[in-house]
């Protein structure tokens, strides 16, 4: 009888251990076939255990590349150092790169890293986190209007995210930048699930950048399409809601991100719903099929090079 054939685990190397990384590594930690094979980051004091052991832990990534062999590095360092760790992992391994959102913080930095493409394959290689892309809601709303082409295209969306940063004013633009740049990214590939995003068509930041009303088109089913989306700093709870509205049937698909619940109608009439028991963080259950994806043969073309190309290109568009 032939041996059966030895599944070696996906060999992890981890970039940044700060906050974001306890759900990736809460995660990760949920999956048999992963090993942690190190972690970086600067201060000594980050290391990390990993069902209980502790993997090397190093200073400086270049180093760490040159020790080990991983089949994935996951960078969650702040944005403006994505691109030159992405392009030093590029260029030093050979495994994919999970990329927290968003990618760069500029599209230069994109069109830098696309050049290498060459010499290393980016478009292949390189993914970025769009986390809120797998959230339980998204994803059943997502099913639920491609199971029924009979309700048209989707034809209006307003989305409305709200964060609680208003009494952490100075160190929630230290960290986030702007509302826009903040939620900006995860409202826009979230669309990405339901439309062909084609540009963004009007932008107003207000309260010094802690609020955004932006407009974006898309196309559905072969139509034009309009997304308006809000963001804002200035609440004291997070909140986060989609509407989606197909005009043609007069279907709306309305999705609660914070409580990952929604619902369909049409006038007086409850289509469908979808609930959850409230048993998993809502990180959790965004990354944990973000996850499933990334590691399986043909991941998501949301966390895809080309899918964060377009995302960033609208999200730094200048008016």
């Amino acid at each position: 009888m032939a041996n059966p054939v030895r599944i070696e685990p996906v060999r992890v190397g981890f970039v940044g251990v700060g906050v974001i990384a306890e759900t990736h590594l809460a995660v990760l930690a949920e999956r048999p076939d992963v090993q942690l094979e190190f972690t970086v980051d600067p201060r000594p004091a980050a290391a990390v255990e990993f069902r209980g052991r502790r993997p090397p832990h190093h200073g400086d990534l270049a180093r760490a590349l040159d020790e080990h062999r991983p089949d994935l590095v996951v960078i969650a360092t702040p944005t403006e150092t994505h691109a030159e760790l992405t392009e030093l992992t590029l260029l030093r391994s050979t495994g994919r790169i999970l990329v927290e959102k968003p990618l760069v913080h500029d599209r230069g930095s994109l069109a830098a890293l696309r050049d290498l493409d060459g010499k290393a394959d980016v478009c292949g290689r390189v993914f970025t986190a769009h986390h809120f892309a797998f959230s339980p809601e998204v994803d059943w709303a997502a099913e639920l209007i491609a199971a029924h082409p009979e309700w048209g295209p989707v034809t209006t969306i307003t989305s409305a995210f709200y964060d609680p940063y208003v009494l952490r004013r100075a160190e929630a633009f230290a960290t986030y930048v702007s509302s826009w740049m903040d939620s900006g990214v995860n409202q826009l590939s979230m669309l990405t699930r339901f439309v062909e995003l084609t540009g963004l068509t009007s932008a107003r930041q207000t309260d010094g950048g802690a609020s955004a009303w932006c407009t974006v088109g898309f196309r559905s089913r072969g139509e034009i399409g309009s997304a308006r989306l809000r963001s804002s700093w200035l609440t004291g709870s997070s909140s986060k809601e989609s509407n989606l509205v197909l005009g043609r049937s007069g279907v709306e698909v309305w999705i609660d991100h914070t409580a990952m619940t929604g619902f369909a109608a049409r006038e007086g009439e409850l289509l469908a719903s979808f609930g959850t028991d409230g048993r998993t963080g809502r990180k959790v259950a965004h990354y944990r099929p973000l996850y499933a994806s990334l590691l399986s043969d043909r991941p998501d073309p949301v966390l895809g090079f080309d899918a964060t190309a377009t995302i960033t290109a609208i999200h730094h568009t200048v008016l």
